[in-house]
């Protein structure tokens, strides 16, 4: 896996600008360093490395197009006339919830999602994919797979993890994003970002503080500290009827420490 060295460079991109349609320029296996230190990596194809966890992306992807698992609807759109507006947009969070009091929940819990019967398969399969990547952290990028065992085991009691390095999981089906940090994440740690896609285009990760595109073709995995930096997702746009391009991600949130 060759090395790519992130340059910071200069922009004018703030949190809510539109993230416009651009074409990815980091494209092949590679491992992610900024200044001299292993930050993440990015995965063609998942296939080259496990069967399983290509098996797992598969059934998850699978699961949360049918009706088995409940979605929230969204509306999003790219600010690019014509592209995401028309096409069906919905998510699904699993995993640890954070108690939000400004909503009348001041306490953590689990997403509603794991109370209904239909949606287990696609649990399980999601929590299994959760672990299948962790060990591919740990065989590709040992230091942040350790790093961020620390980091949760400091920051999050196991009752609120989702596997060993996250609590929480979205799944993003035709989602485009404006230009945003996750800052509710624990700094230091990685979110995993696993793409399936057909017959679609766009839907690549800009990181505009590197200059950086991300493919998301089909079965690949991008780990990527998304606390770190400013970063989008260009709009998507299907080839065909029904294309589609949907990412499971696996993300560790501050908001547990200390929450038994």
């Amino acid at each position: 896996m060759k090395r790519v060295d992130l340059i910071k460079v200069e922009h004018v991109l703030g949190v809510g600008d539109i993230c416009r349609s651009m074409q990815p320029n980091i494209t092949e296996d590679c491992l992610l360093y900024d200044d001299g230190v292993i930050i993440g990596f990015f995965i063609k194809d998942m296939l080259k490395y496990s069967t399983k966890i290509s098996q797992l992306a598969n059934i998850a992807d699978n699961e949360l197009r049918s009706k088995n698992v409940p979605k929230t609807q969204m509306n999003r759109t790219s600010g690019e006339q014509g592209t995401t507006e028309k096409i069906p947009q919905f998510s699904t969070i699993i995993g640890a919830v954070p108690p939000r009091p400004h909503m009348k929940r001041p306490y953590a819990s689990f997403c509603s999602v794991h109370s209904v019967p239909s949606a287990k398969v696609f649990i399980k399969a999601m929590y299994l994919l959760c672990s299948e990547a962790e060990e591919l952290i740990k065989k590709i990028a040992p230091d942040i797979y350790n790093a961020q065992c620390q980091l949760i085991e400091e920051n999050c009691p196991k009752k609120w993890r989702f596997g060993k390095l996250f609590t929480s999981s979205i799944s993003n089906y035709n989602i485009a994003a404006a230009y945003h940090k996750d800052n509710a994440n624990i700094k230091g740690c990685v979110n995993v970002i696993i793409t399936k896609r057909l017959n679609a285009v766009g839907g690549y990760l800009s990181v505009p503080d590197y200059n950086a595109v991300f493919d998301s073709c089909d079965n690949s995995m991008l780990v990527y500290p998304a606390w770190r930096n400013l970063h989008g997702v260009t709009p998507i746009v299907p080839t065909f009827e029904a294309g589609y391009r949907n990412s499971l991600i696996f993300y560790p949130l501050k908001a547990f420490k200390g929450i038994e």
